[in-house]
């Protein structure tokens, strides 16, 4: 006859309640988006993209727009440069 040993609670892994979240759980993958909306787009646009085309947006260049991580809004931030790279400065959580 096997024996098999089941773990009793007290052997299970315990999670520490005092490690941070982000120590506990940091390491998980995400997809962070920004969503510009573009006036006026339609199929006929879309089936139209070509390198260097232009899109007018609705946005100003000081309005916040809206940040998604895996679909879920968290915040809103605005761009800026920095150096010559185009960066997203938070400027609400959601």
């Amino acid at each position: 006859m096997i024996q098999t040993q089941t773990k009793t609670e007290d052997q299970r892994e315990q999670v520490d309640p005092t490690q941070d979240t982000a120590e506990r759980f940091g390491w998980l993958p995400c997809r962070a988006s920004l969503e510009i909306p573009v006036r006026d787009f339609t199929l006929g646009d879309l089936l139209r993209l070509r390198k260097d085309t232009v899109l007018a947006t609705e946005i100003r260049s000081v309005e916040d727009i809206p940040l998604r991580i895996n679909r879920c809004l968290v915040g809103w931030v605005q761009f800026e440069m920095i150096g010559e790279q185009l960066a997203a400065r938070i400027t609400e959580l959601a």
